[in-house]
């Protein structure tokens, strides 16, 4: 008997991992931004290969694809995940490891904007219309 896709895809994230459930460091969100490291192109040293950082040589190919999508510019841990799509708790787990190897790095994201009195006001007006048409 075949079994069931779910079946398949409970077990390919702990072999992804190598059994581990948690990140090695916990400074994942879901809009933290991955930067691949290296020189970003056309702004490397003279006589080096622009874009390179450590040789990816040993790394899983979820890894590989994860540094080859961050050289493409710095992309959330959610959108990471998608392009993968893997769990996110599995991303981070596989960011983690990138980072203490120093194939990534992160940058917190852009901070929440504060709501001001008046803004939630205005936000209730329309909430209240809205409600009054449906």
């Amino acid at each position: 008997m075949t079994p069931r896709r779910n079946e398949r895809a409970l077990v390919r994230p702990h072999v992804v991992t190598g059994g581990r459930a948690h990140p090695s460091r916990n400074v994942f969100d879901l809009v933290t931004l991955v930067i691949a490291a290296g020189d970003p192109p056309g702004r490397a040293e003279p006589g080096a290969r622009p874009g390179t950082g450590p040789p990816l040589t040993g790394l899983s190919p979820e890894k590989v694809r994860i540094v080859q999508l961050c050289r493409g510019g710095a992309l959330s841990v959610v959108e990471i995940s998608g392009h993968l799509s893997l769990p996110v708790g599995l991303t981070k787990v596989l960011l983690s490891d990138l980072v203490d190897s120093g194939h990534v790095s992160t940058r917190a994201g852009a901070p929440a904007a504060a709501v001001q009195p008046s803004q939630v006001s205005l936000l209730q007006e329309v909430l209240d219309g809205l409600r009054a048409r449906l």
